[in-house]
């Protein structure tokens, strides 16, 4: 079990630097005695009431009623006086439940909810610490049973103290914490009274340890986390330093009681600064944390000589960028940071950098770089071209600084060498001021996603196909089915939008039922959501075609979106609620909300297409003006379609040939579909999509071989394109991608499609896919497709992007091709007929040349029952179908979770020739427990293996691999049919 993070705040702390030897030294007063105050003489209210039946409290009672007839009103309130500053706030508590409770603690106004451990009877006490800012007088504590709470405890007293420092290290069990992050103590070997665990895969991006110092010196300084991580592999927490966020990786210790070490450089300010360790959405996590120290800091006024000196904030390698048009890595010479650094030698070339930035303005960038004589470039930020740079010429590396306008959140910074650049550069990295960094795994996004977790509807739950659960994110929802009903989330960050993933009943229309879902702030309601199924339920066997109410009903959920009428701040609740009769019910998924910045303008020299004929909101099709626009943008200097704010239709395809078209951003500019018809064709070279919406009006899947409903983006990409910062719902595709040779697309949010969400197919190379997200998939989610009547897709690569819930075959899919890559990404729950990544000879592929490469990536709930073949898949699934897989195959550092049948499945009859498998965990595998019939009889987890090589022949090397956790009858680490597969056992294998 893995334990909580609780912060100690610091209270008076001072900071004496000593530079020649880089010596730091803390000290702090000697604390006051703590005060105990007593629940049983506090103010109790809302039911809370004075209770003595459980032995083992102090003073003359304890305070209970903080029970499910109470929820919402039980109340404990505290007055005291205190050391004015960081104080550790200590509540006892009795849990008998079985389980981890919570209540919420409000300290003079400001309120958080606290978890609180089972504890091993009624009559046997806990405690749990909380960091908190108290004045020298008049405090109120308030400890409730509130509506977001799960309540049914005791409260037995608390206790209130200045929060002290040790030896320089702040403990994590005195920090403060939310999130799902408690105290622990099971695993021997911390420091101080515990440990901080929670930082669980159900408390990603929330879970979070704050601690506070006070009285430091401005400088940079070493911040050191003491941590366990037993899980064998490497993982990661985001450290916030006064809202400045990096990624600090932690190796694996030898076991939960083993403890190491990981440093980060930060920048501290001179007084109060505000240190978060969190478990972030691009993180892995699944590790404790002990404490936190910092030492060694500089001051801001030393001044330090080195040769290369590092950016200002962030520093990105630009060999890990995307490169296109000639450029390649270099590894010489010398003296690049990372692994090299990017030459681009001529017209054409060009290096562009996915970056994350903490808030909009001008930020400055510091490139590093090389030539011997003076030469230029040009810069593109967001895919508009701005200015030429001038990089000075001499011996080695050297440094040149330029501005660049960024937006919050995801933006993409590119040198390209143009018509009127020299070129002949080399590049190393940039470093750009107010950036927080890139997830690890997974798409960088501006939203946070909230499951329901709490509120009066249902919980549904469940893994099995044509079941709502099996559909909804992490396989359960809330489902409203009486008036009045709710569901809430408290938002951890601020937001003025939300984006919300809920379902609707079918009709015997087909037309589909739509009904209104409130949302209220703050018992006020705000906004009506518009939540239509038109675009959801599908029946019977593929191409799905049967009406309602056929057999084998999926397809359940949509998403629905609003801007609310302000910025609400962390802390803030949101309610969603079914105030109507339109509809006997609402099943809510989840919740995303976000910060939405005003539309952004247009770039200078681009044609709007207002001034062509089309207008916004008035239901006219505009495909007319749009393609008027773009053809005059070929003659124009800027070659830039501009389209503002509003509601545009498209009614049919618009052919886009070496032109920018960009909108005012996904929120402002949205695209309408109409008859299942609209989107774009793109059929040349230097082509741009970005900053915009489509939603589209396809209602049904296709048959194959007779489309009739159009994909959002399709065509031949020349070179030099670029897809950036786009969303779509409701198309046929999302992207169908039928050849290119170095085209980026980034940024993309794609749901809801009624087939694949992006496809690479024809003779394809050099396409990079990133931080981009998927859900609610038709098929693949991400697919590579070399077929024999297309052609061969190559070096390309699907990395840090997010998958969830594709409804028919993969997350990922690579079929034949050469050295192609998936790496980086998050894959959860797929729903049916597919696994998490899938590579095969299946649909007339081409063979397998090269190396495919499936790196880095996190898998959660993946795997599936086969209905077509009666069969178990596996999270990972490489399948010879047609041929053998010849090429060879590379399966590494990969984290495969909770699979719902097989872990790692080789099928079947043919041969995997050549299979590299390294540093894989395979950590449950039959986590879909539920039985039901497939057609062909009952389904159950059983035999839910590991490794299944199934009727395969091949040779495979195994280093590093794991299982754990099986489920189901007959499951077993490793199955191999009539020992047919050569298995070579290197060294770090175990469960199997």
């Amino acid at each position: 079990m893995l334990s909580n993070l609780s912060r100690r705040g610091l209270a008076a702390l001072t900071t004496t630097v000593v530079v020649a030897g880089l010596i730091t030294l803390w000290s702090t007063a000697a604390p006051a005695a703590p005060a105990v105050l007593e629940a049983e003489s506090a103010a109790l209210s809302g039911g809370a009431r004075v209770e003595s039946e459980h032995t083992g409290y102090s003073g003359a009672g304890y305070a209970g009623g903080f029970t499910d007839a109470n929820r919402g009103n039980a109340k404990a309130t505290f007055t005291t006086n205190a050391t004015a500053g960081q104080n550790t706030l200590t509540l006892r508590y009795a849990n008998g439940t079985g389980s981890t409770r919570t209540v919420t603690l409000s300290v003079n106004g400001s309120v958080r909810q606290v978890s609180l451990p089972a504890t091993p009877g009624w009559a046997s006490w806990g405690t749990v610490r909380q960091s908190v800012p108290l004045n020298a007088a008049g405090n109120s504590i308030a400890v409730s049973y509130g509506a977001g709470d799960n309540g049914n405890v005791n409260l037995d007293n608390i206790t209130v103290e200045p929060a002290p420092v040790s030896a320089g290290d702040l403990e994590a069990e005195s920090a403060q914490l939310s999130g799902g992050a408690r105290v622990e103590s099971e695993h021997a070997g911390y420091t101080g009274s515990g440990y901080v665990g929670g930082f669980t895969d159900v408390n990603r991006g929330a879970a979070t340890a704050t601690f506070t110092t006070a009285g430091g010196s401005a400088g940079s300084s070493e911040l050191t986390l003491r941590y366990a991580n037993g899980t064998g592999s490497t993982r990661s927490l985001s450290v916030s330093v006064n809202g400045a966020v990096r990624q600090v990786s932690l190796p694996a210790t030898s076991s939960w009681a083993a403890w190491g070490t990981a440093t980060a450089a930060v920048t501290l300010n001179a007084g109060a600064n505000t240190i978060a360790i969190s478990y972030g959405a691009g993180d892995s996590g699944n590790v404790n944390l002990d404490n936190i120290r910092l030492s060694t800091a500089v001051p801001t006024t030393t001044t330090t000589t080195t040769t290369n000196p590092p950016g200002p904030a962030g520093t990105y390698e630009l060999e890990t960028g995307f490169l296109s048009g000639g450029a390649v890595v270099a590894t010489s010479p010398s003296g690049a940071t990372g692994t090299g650094s990017v030459n681009l030698p001529g017209n054409g070339a060009r290096v562009i950098r996915s970056i994350n930035q903490t808030r909009a303005g001008n930020a400055t960038v510091t490139l590093r770089h090389t030539n011997s004589s003076t030469r230029t470039v040009t810069l593109y930020v967001n895919g508009v071209k701005g200015a030429q740079l001038t990089l000075p010429g001499g011996t080695g590396w050297r440094t040149t600084t330029h501005s660049a306008a960024l937006r919050s959140g995801l933006n993409l910074i590119g040198y390209h060498v143009t018509s009127g650049d020299t070129g002949g550069v080399q590049l190393d990295n940039i470093a750009v001021t107010n950036t927080a960094g890139l997830a690890v795994r997974g798409a960088t996004v501006p939203y946070t996603t909230y499951e329901t977790e709490s509120g009066t509807g249902t919980r549904i739950a469940g893994r099995a196909y044509t079941t709502e659960a099996a559909e909804a994110s992490g396989r359960s929802a809330m489902k409203l089915t009486g008036t009045g009903q709710y569901v809430q989330v408290t938002l951890t960050k601020p937001a003025n939008a939300i984006t919300v993933r809920a379902g609707l009943p079918d009709d015997a229309s087909g037309n589909g039922t739509t009904a209104p879902l409130a949302v209220y702030v703050g018992g006020t309601k705000v906004r009506d959501l518009a939540l239509t199924s038109k675009y959801s339920w599908m029946y019977g066997d593929y191409p799905f075609t049967a009406g309602p109410g056929g057999a084998r009903p999926h397809r359940y959920f949509d998403d629905a979106r609003v801007l609310l009428p302000q910025t609400y701040p962390a802390g803030t609740v949101l309610r969603l609620a079914k105030d109507t009769n339109a509809t006997s019910y609402i099943t809510v998924d989840l919740v995303e909300a976000e910060v939405v910045d005003g539309p952004t303008t247009a770039p200078a020299g681009y044609l709007s297409i207002t001034d062509h004929g089309a207008r916004a909101d008035d239901g006219v099709d505009d495909s007319a003006a749009l393609r008027s626009a773009v053809s005059a943008a070929r003659g124009n200097a800027a070659r830039g379609v501009w389209i503002p704010a509003g509601r545009f239709t498209l009614s049919s395809l618009v052919q886009v040939n070496g032109v920018d078209v960009r909108g005012a951003g996904i929120w402002h500019t949205v695209l309408l579909g109409a008859n299942r018809r609209g989107g774009f064709y793109v059929n040349g070279a230097d082509t741009t999509l970005a900053d915009f919406t489509f939603d589209g009006d396809v209602t049904t899947r296709d048959p194959d071989g007779a489309p009739n409903s159009d994909a959002f983006i399709e065509g031949e990409f020349g070179t030099g394109s670029l897809i950036f910062n786009v969303a779509a719902n409701h198309a046929k595709v999302g992207l169908w991608i039928k050849q290119a040779d170095g085209l980026l697309a980034s940024g993309m949010r794609i749901r809801n499609t009624m087939a694949d969400g992006l496809n690479i197919n024809g003779n394809t190379a050099n396409v990079r896919v990133e931080q981009s997200d998927f859900r609610n998939t038709g098929d693949d989610a991400l697919t590579m497709w070399s077929w024999e009547s297309a052609g061969t897709v190559s070096r390309s690569v699907f990395a840090f992007n997010t998958v969830a819930l594709p409804i028919l075959a993969n997350g990922v899919a690579i079929y034949g091709g050469t050295d192609n890559r998936a790496e980086d990404n998050l894959i959860t729950d797929t729903v049916f007929n597919g696994s998490g990544v899938m590579l095969s000879t299946w649909h007339a592929s081409m063979p397998f040349n090269g190396t495919t490469t499936v790196q880095r990536n996190t898998l959660t709930r993946t795997g599936t029952r086969n209905w077509d073949w009666h069969t178990h898949t596996g999270a990972v699934w490489l399948f010879a179908e047609r041929s053998d897989i010849t090429g060879a195959v590379v399966l590494r550092d990969l984290e495969i979770n909770d699979s719902n049948y097989h872990g790692l499945l080789l099928s079947w009859n043919k041969a995997v020739r050549d299979l590299t498998v390294a540093n894989v965990r395979i950590n449950g595998t039959g986590g879909a427990t539920e039985s039901f019939d497939d057609g062909a009889g009952t389904v159950t987890n059983a035999n839910s293996h590991g490794t299944y090589f199934y009727l395969m022949s091949g040779t495979g090397r195994f280093d590093g691999v794991t299982v754990s956790g099986l489920k189901g009858t007959g499951s077993r680490g490793m199955v191999n049919d009539e020992n047919r597969y050569t298995v070579q056992r290197g060294s770090g294998n175990s469960g199997w």
